[in-house]
């Protein structure tokens, strides 16, 4: 699988990542790494980011290094730890890598950090594997 092609890929074909500014930046076999820069509409009423923000960050990046095996796939567990907040203006960046690869389930691990690498968050992410292969 061409790599490069599927991060242009993944990034074409999320439009809720899109939405949120989620920019897949490197894929690598079992690995990703994805980016948003935090803005004013990703704060909620208590003045930090959204906690969906950095979920959504998280299962991105995990995604995006489960599809490097070629196949689509859903999450079907997930849990993520909200460590410390961000600020606006800051570039977050989410890196998954794979923890245990299957047949049919797979589980990932993903920190988040800003660009000072302050360590943001921690998650846990477990995917199905569908019957279905990625076509580039």
């Amino acid at each position: 699988m061409d790599l490069e092609k599927l991060k242009e890929f993944r990034n074409a074909n999320n439009p809720y990542a899109a939405l949120l500014g989620i920019r897949v930046e490197e894929i690598g076999q079992g690995t990703a790494r994805v980016s948003l820069r935090l803005e004013d509409k990703h704060f909620n009423p208590v003045g930090v980011p959204h906690g969906g923000v950095y979920f959504s960050m998280a299962d991105t990046a995990c995604g995006s290094a489960m599809a490097s095996h070629g196949y689509y796939a859903v999450t079907v567990n997930a849990s993520y730890d909200f460590l410390r907040s961000g600020r606006a203006g800051d570039t977050l960046t989410a890196v998954a890598a794979e923890v245990k690869g299957g047949r049919t389930l797979c589980v990932y691990g993903v920190r988040i950090t800003n660009q000072e690498g302050t360590l943001l968050g921690t998650g846990t992410f477990t995917f199905y594997k569908l019957d279905r292969e990625i076509e580039l």
